[in-house]
């Protein structure tokens, strides 16, 4: 268990192996946000060994998925790519792989954000739907805009112990919480052991999920996937800084489950 004098490491990949000013402008502002809500946050790079990686990741005990421009591979979900399709970031991919795999073999906290989330539901055996129509919400209004609709949210989720009603109110049994947008495809089919905590009020699009517990531990293992940008809006919004915080809480009290090993190493 991590010393509650030490900082939990969050895990945090690089986001693209080919946009460095992508990844310098956007790590940082996950970075800045783990950072703040008290954890360490620990760069993953694209381009090591997957033996390099997972001694990396191996000193971690929290991981975070961030955004990306990238978009999954179809092939993996059983689709063919259409034309709207972004193409795939192999090399992210299979990072996200050695990450979701490591969480999910030891019940390390995952957080998961925009192609993070679509990176776990496919992980997870869940379909993507390529490419959303732009009414009548739009999903791509970018990072200028930090509110582009609301998200429906049932309050006796995990994400919706988060929410405050002052932020997020509740209606008609669901809460309301006002979100930011950059995204062009969302979760189709949920993955495995993932339910859908959060969907957009005007479309219905799949917002939010979350999971990873079982019958014999029910709880151990914290598991949240959004589709908006929390990072971006710590500053104004109590929402985005308790996701963040709950990452952190639970990195800072987890404790490995006993198993051989936590991800594939090199023979």
């Amino acid at each position: 268990m991590v010393s509650i004098a030490m900082k939990p490491r969050i895990a945090i990949p690089v986001p693209t192996s080919n946009n460095p000013e992508y990844n310098t402008r956007s790590w940082a502002q996950y970075a800045e946000a783990v950072n703040r809500a008290g954890g360490d946050p620990v760069q993953i790079p694209l381009d090591s060994s997957p033996r390099a990686t997972a001694d990396l990741i191996n000193t971690c005990q929290g991981v975070l998925l961030p955004g990306s421009p990238a978009d999954v591979n179809p092939h993996k979900y059983g689709h063919e790519p259409i034309p709207e399709c972004n193409p795939a970031d192999p090399a992210r991919e299979n990072v996200d792989e050695l990450l979701i795999q490591d969480a999910h073999n030891l019940y390390k906290p995952l957080l998961t954000i925009c192609f993070g989330t679509q990176s776990l539901n496919v992980w997870r055996g869940g379909t993507l739907v390529q490419d959303l129509a732009p009414v009548p919400v739009n999903h791509s209004a970018g990072r200028t805009v930090a509110v582009a609709h609301s998200v429906a949210v049932p309050p006796e989720s995990t994400l919706g112990g988060m929410l405050s009603r002052e932020e997020a109110p509740d209606q008609r049994g669901f809460l309301r919480l006002p979100i930011n947008s950059s995204h062009h495809q969302a979760i189709g089919i949920p993955g495995d052991g993932l339910r859908v905590v959060g969907r957009s009020t005007e479309d219905g699009v799949v917002e939010a999920v979350e999971g990873g517990q079982d019958q014999q531990n029910p709880g151990a293992h914290f598991v949240l996937g959004v589709q908006w940008h929390p990072e971006r809006t710590y500053e104004i919004s109590p929402a985005s800084r308790a996701i963040f915080a709950r990452l952190i809480s639970e990195a800072t009290s987890w404790a490995p489950r006993a198993i051989r090993t936590s991800v594939v190493q090199e023979s």
